[in-house]
């Protein structure tokens, strides 16, 4: 009698490690079988054609690479760095997996909401400025990468001294808040030295300043550049209405402030730069790479624009190889 009865208990355990090793075996498999879901924050500084270009190039990519395994969260500062840590904050709060940070203040935001999660940039200029970061060697040694909307600094320089070859001064137009706007103002004046060009800076600290120091600096100057920058993409209009009247054309750093108040720009496609960066976020989260061992991307090309109607308006003759904007 106890014989059978221990018979029948080694059964039934027998019996309950086979179930129990075959769930384990299906939990196991369905890890394996790449079910895993992700979180991904995105925090955009302002509502921008540029931005909201990039926002929606990221969100593409990470559809065509994750599917619907991949969950996108996007919110907007509107224009408000505190804004962009208060978004952070709750990123990390809720454990997302990645967190893509659109515009320098965004990703200094995020730089200073957590070390761990990985970090994505778009249209950031110049990362090294951005973090601070000595000895730039391309990667950030930390949990960020990302790409950077700067278009060659050396041919816009080229293309100011093509559009007025004789001009006895240059205003270099920029937001002094705006550490990027800060560094390609700096870059540029380098190669124009090199040309022999003659600049001046003619900074503004909020949208308050535009019309003023636009105007000063059309007074003094024959042409103005104006780098990539928050301030001045949101008060393109202003500016335009300054510069057609005085009759001074503007090369701008990117083509939505170019639609706006310029007369020709060397363009990248921000679509194409959030794509990119939205396939950089599956190689972190599918592939496990490391975000401090990823190198800074850039646009994948460059194209040479002008705006027709301002062009017309100030009485700006085109050089040949340039390509019109599209309305």
């Amino acid at each position: 009698m106890k014989f059978k009865k221990l018979t029948a208990v080694v059964a039934i355990v027998a019996a309950a490690t086979m179930l129990f090793t075959a769930c384990g075996s299906s939990d196991s498999a369905k890890k394996d079988s790449g079910d895993k879901s992700y979180n991904i924050g995105v925090v955009q500084l302002l509502e921008h054609p540029a931005l909201d270009k990039a926002t929606e190039g990221f969100q593409d990519a990470v559809k065509d690479e994750l599917g619907d395994k991949a969950k996108v969260t996007v919110k907007n500062a509107q224009n408000e760095p505190a804004n962009c840590t208060t978004i952070v904050s709750k990123f990390v709060n809720d454990k997302a997996d990645l967190i893509m940070a659109n515009a320098t203040p965004a990703l200094q935001a995020a730089a200073q909401g957590t070390d761990s999660i990985p970090i994505l940039g778009t249209s950031v200029t110049d990362y090294a400025t951005a973090l601070d970061i000595k000895d730039w060697t391309g990667k950030t040694g930390k949990n960020i990468s990302g790409t950077s909307d700067l278009a060659p600094l050396k041919d816009q320089a080229d293309m100011i001294k093509e559009f007025v070859p004789n001009a006895k001064q240059v205003g270099l137009l920029y937001c002094s808040a705006e550490a990027n706007s800060t560094y390609q103002i700096k870059e540029i004046e380098k190669y124009l030295k090199k040309l022999g060009m003659k600049y001046k800076e003619y900074t503004v600290s909020d949208s308050n300043d535009i019309q003023a120091v636009v105007t000063k600096a059309c007074n003094e100057c024959d042409v103005l550049y104006a780098p990539t920058d928050n301030t001045l993409a949101g008060s393109t209009k202003t500016i335009e209405n300054v510069v057609v009247a005085k009759k001074i054309p503007l090369i701008a750093g990117e083509e939505n402030i170019c639609k706006g108040c310029g007369v020709a720009t060397l363009s990248i496609s921000y679509y194409d730069l959030g794509y990119e960066t939205g396939k950089m976020a599956a190689e972190i989260l599918k592939d496990g790479k490391d975000p401090a061992d990823m190198e800074i991307r850039t646009a994948p090309k460059v194209t040479k624009e002008y705006n027709k109607e301002l062009c017309k308006k100030i009485g700006v003759k085109v050089p040949d190889g340039y390509k019109a904007i599209e309305e």
